[in-house]
């Protein structure tokens, strides 16, 4: 009877985080079970300089939004602090914000600019934010105060 309470307690769970994922509106690019970043670490960006799958045993729920860690030092750092680590613009793609849209941000293009994670779509699209990096963040930091709570597909009508 204990399993089944505790089976029962873990699907609760895994629903209502999914569910308030969901809630949560779009200003964090998410997938349908809450998952950010695609289960990469956000602080690995920081202290390992490169893109880092996370753990699935070592997590962190913030804005209703999950985030996995590569240790636990990432997710006490995390815990700390995790505007510090949160990637601009809810993990969309940097450059399509600046465009006025959100596309999702793939946590294997990125740049740390002055502190802050930034994500791209796409290498080829990488590249082309890069040839005017802060242009583009002014751009697209003007245009996420109108996009952010909008849902993507309603941006691209």
């Amino acid at each position: 009877m204990n399993k089944i309470k505790s089976l029962l307690g873990g699907v609760a769970l895994s629903v209502a985080i999914a569910s308030s994922a969901l809630a949560a509106g779009v200003e964090i690019n998410a997938s349908s079970t809450g998952l950010a970043m695609q289960g990469y670490d956000p602080v690995a960006y920081f202290t390992e300089g490169e893109p880092t799958k996370g753990s699935y045993k070592i997590t962190a729920l913030h804005n209703d939004a999950l985030y996995r860690f590569a240790t636990e030092e990432n997710k006490a750092a995390f815990e700390a602090n995790p505007e510090a680590y949160l990637p601009a613009y809810g993990g969309y793609c940097a450059f399509g914000a600046a465009m006025g849209f959100k596309f999702d941000g793939d946590p294997t293009y990125w740049k740390i600019v002055d502190n802050k994670l930034y994500l791209n779509l796409s290498e080829d699209i990488q590249q082309r934010w890069e040839g005017d990096i802060p242009g583009f963040i002014e751009k697209a930091s003007v245009n996420w105060e109108t996009i952010a709570d909008k849902d993507p597909a309603e941006l691209q009508q």
